[in-house]
């Protein structure tokens, strides 16, 4: 639950979440930003990974593509404090029903984008995404880009990751958190005085 002191939230207590498409630099950025915030980061898949003791890739041939989903519901519903925490979510968290949602009445939410070829690029050096393990990784990113995309533009401001430098995209994501944190915060402040 979110304090509130004197019924007042404080907009620098409100936690940011990083969705967006695998690839589009939500773990790297993430962790620049919580630095210069001072939050604590979090990744939900690796949260996922260190609760279960077993990789995603593990988590997808075991138990199946829904029981993850589940995992990453259960994560956000309340696996992580609810002040000052910077989450990084998997590619997959915001797409399910109801969790853009959910994510919006816990905190900010602000969407890293990339294009096909630069996530093409940065996918192609990591193994262990199970949704790639297929015959051919590239048609099935364009395929989970063009339906996952309509959701990624309306979860909150969308920030361009490709060919810009680690400080500029940090710089800018911190801007937009404190922009919508204040307006998150007086909304909250609102709620809580009814």
């Amino acid at each position: 639950m979110l304090r509130f002191g004197a019924h007042e939230m404080n907009p620098a207590d409100v936690n940011l979440y990083l969705v967006g498409f695998m690839g589009t630099g939500k773990t790297t950025v993430g962790r620049a930003v919580g630095q210069k915030l001072g939050f604590q980061v979090l990744d939900s898949d690796h949260e996922i990974e260190r609760q279960q003791g077993k990789s995603i890739p593990e988590i997808f041939a075991q138990d199946g593509e829904p029981a993850f989903r589940a995992m990453e519901r259960a994560f956000i519903e309340g696996g992580h404090p609810a002040e000052r925490t910077l989450v990084a979510c998997g590619g997959g968290l915001v797409v399910q029903p109801g969790m853009l949602e959910r994510l919006q009445q816990k905190g900010v939410v602000v969407c890293l984008h990339a294009s096909l070829d630069t996530i093409l690029q940065r996918t192609a050096r990591h193994r262990n995404r199970p949704l790639l393990d297929v015959e051919d990784p590239a048609e099935r990113i364009r395929t989970l880009y063009a339906a996952r995309e309509p959701i990624y533009k309306r979860s909150g401001t969308v920030i361009l990751t490709d060919a810009r430098p680690l400080n500029d995209i940090a710089a800018h994501v911190i801007r937009a958190w404190r922009r919508d944190a204040a307006d998150f915060a007086r909304a909250a402040t609102a709620r809580a005085s009814r």
